[in-house]
């Protein structure tokens, strides 16, 4: 099956994209929100691409329907294909892309397709029991065997899922917080992780702009200081 061809971002352009990944009920949607709103990334949901995607009358539209509906797997190389269509669409330079990539399959496809390094991989650990309340919780009046359903998802996400996360983790990619904590609690660790990156990237501007007189001002900034003092 064949991805369409959408585009690539201008040569040159600095794109800053990070992953966002979690079990079942960890809250990475929520923890985007405030991302996004906070440090003026563009949010996108593979989840939500293909849907959206499947509710078009296009042949690719249909296609999607109709593996989802037979409960298959999307070819990861479509899944990359929207998500590169969104962020050109989108106009922005900084992504949140949540839940993504779910497998090896979904990261070999994108590095095939995409090949942005992303800056890091956001890692929201919760427990197993943890996130099986929280769905029970949300679901209230749903039958028993919803905790099945539950327990099947986070089975998958330990089977696709953490060998990625894994992969992110020997390349110093990964930064984990606790995702049982409230969401304002986890927001804070967030935030700190975040706001350390807006200072890198700052730093690393200035440096890039003029390397050497970034230097020099710094020197005759430090020295400037000590002269004073004596």
């Amino acid at each position: 099956m064949q991805s369409q061809h959408v585009g690539s971002f201008p040569p040159g352009k600095k794109i800053t994209i990070v992953f966002v990944l979690g079990g079942p009920g960890s809250g990475k949607g929520t923890q985007c929100s405030k991302i996004a709103s906070q440090f003026g990334f563009t949010h996108l949901s593979a989840g939500e691409l293909l849907r959206e995607e499947a509710k078009s009358d296009t042949e690719q539209g249909i296609m999607i329907k109709n593996l989802m509906h037979q409960g298959k797997l999307v070819p990861s190389e479509i899944i990359v294909t929207l998500l590169l269509k969104a962020m050109l669409q989108s106009g922005s330079d900084r992504f949140l892309v949540d839940g993504f990539p779910r497998n090896e399959e979904n990261r070999q496809a994108y590095e095939k397709i995409i090949n942005i390094e992303p800056e890091f991989i956001l890692f929201i650990d919760c427990p197993k029991e943890e996130l099986e309340r929280r769905i029970l919780s949300r679901n209230q009046g749903r039958d028993d065997d919803n905790i099945d359903t539950i327990r099947r998802r986070f089975e998958v996400f330990q089977e696709a899922t953490l060998p990625v996360v894994q992969y992110y983790e020997k390349r110093g990619k990964l930064r984990r917080v606790d995702g049982a904590k409230s969401p304002d609690e986890v927001f804070k660790d967030v935030k700190a992780i975040f706001e350390q990156l807006n200072t890198q990237a700052n730093g690393g501007s200035r440096a890039q702009a003029n390397p050497l007189k970034w230097v020099l001002d710094l020197f005759c900034g430090c020295f400037g200081t000590q002269e004073a003092r004596n």
